[in-house]
């Protein structure tokens, strides 16, 4: 029997990447020439996304997918933990997938899940809003864990925009300035899209105070993919102007976190206090400051996002901003269990600062 054209198979066959498809097919934005380019090929193929959405909205198959971005991470492995207990004591089977953090391999994955009629998904997002969108429309019902899908930066948004950015630069004027940061007390925008997530903001604000509190002046942040929240949080908690050599990001691999590290410690000698904004930058921290020859809490005072086992068998144990994995992934799952076929809500969990051994005063 002939087999059919998935999504894969479009994207390879128009030379374009998975989301990219994704994108044309639900109606996002492409260029004149790849959305032609696609609509062609995937007529030639007979590829019919939307025979899969009405699949999905005639009839409930029951299970429900799980998308997370690294299996290893210890905090992913938590949240699992909690959606499988529920959908465990719920009856429910549950696809488990990773992404790897790539788009490409998300967007692979959710055509995978629309295609074995998988009708309720709980993601932590590594692609855009666009990414989604063929799900959304399929009738799945969609909250998202940890993290939101990124929203397109302005320059993606508007390419001319960039451009003209570019040429101001090049002429010796002032580019506009970024969006400016909430003002002291206020909440960043909140969450429009179904989900559940810690709070951020209250736990880097938490944690700055305290290192503020010890002497720290010079204290940096390590971010990776997903830390939008966390290093908006950040900004907003040291004031400004912000020491944006001070801010320093990986790609969320363990040998990009540990680079990242080492680069700041070296780059920037006179830093006292570093936040990892999780727990492979945490990871990394350590190992970076132990290869320098830089002692914690004396050279340097490190707070981490994520209270994993290895933070308390670390010497010092290290203080951490605990964040309640399992329980985020739970009512992940209770949220997209009671919310078929209508709008799920979201949900904020509180934080705790957790202090150990990793910080002491400035010397």
């Amino acid at each position: 029997m002939e087999r059919r054209a998935t999504i894969k198979d479009v994207a390879e066959a128009a030379g374009v990447g998975v989301a990219t498809v994704s994108r044309v097919l639900s109606g996002g934005s492409a260029s004149p020439q790849t959305r032609e380019r696609v609509l062609a090929v995937a007529a030639q193929l007979d590829y019919r996304p939307s025979a899969l959405g009405r699949n999905l909205r005639q009839r409930r198959t029951g299970g429900m997918g799980l998308l997370v971005p690294d299996l290893t991470d210890t905090f992913y492995a938590q949240l699992a933990e909690g959606v499988l207990a529920c959908a465990r004591s719920a009856g429910e089977p549950v696809v488990l997938g990773s992404t790897a953090g790539d788009p490409e391999q998300e967007a692979e994955l959710i055509g995978m899940l629309l295609e074995q009629s998988v009708d309720r998904l709980i993601a932590v997002p590594s692609g855009e809003e666009d990414t989604w969108a063929p799900a959304i429309r399929a009738g799945m019902t969609v909250v998202f864990a940890d993290r939101l899908p990124a929203r397109p930066s302005p320059e993606e948004e508007d390419p001319a925009a960039a451009t003209v950015s570019d040429l101001m630069l090049l002429d010796g004027i002032a580019a506009p300035p970024p969006a400016p940061l909430p003002a002291p007390g206020r909440s960043p925008e909140p969450p429009s899209l179904p989900s559940v997530l810690a709070d951020d903001r209250a736990g880097i604000r938490t944690a700055v105070r305290y290192l503020r509190g010890l002497g720290h002046r010079r204290i940096a942040f390590l971010g990776g993919p997903g830390h939008d929240r966390r290093v908006s949080a950040f900004r907003e908690a040291v004031g400004s102007p912000v020491d944006e050599e001070l801010v320093v990001f990986g790609t969320g691999s363990r040998d990009s976190a540990y680079a990242a590290a080492s680069g700041l410690f070296q780059s920037r000698p006179d830093l006292s206090a570093v936040v990892a904004g999780g727990n492979v930058l945490g990871e990394a921290a350590v190992l970076a400051a132990r290869e320098l020859d830089l002692r914690v809490p004396r050279d340097v005072s490190l707070v981490m996002y994520d209270d994993v086992p290895w933070a308390e068998l670390c010497s010092p144990p290290l203080t951490v901003i605990a964040q309640p994995g399992r329980d985020m992934g739970y009512r992940a799952a209770e949220l997209v269990l009671r919310s078929a076929g209508r709008r799920a809500r979201s949900i904020v969990l509180p934080t705790e600062l957790i202090v150990r051994g990793s910080c002491g005063p400035r010397r």
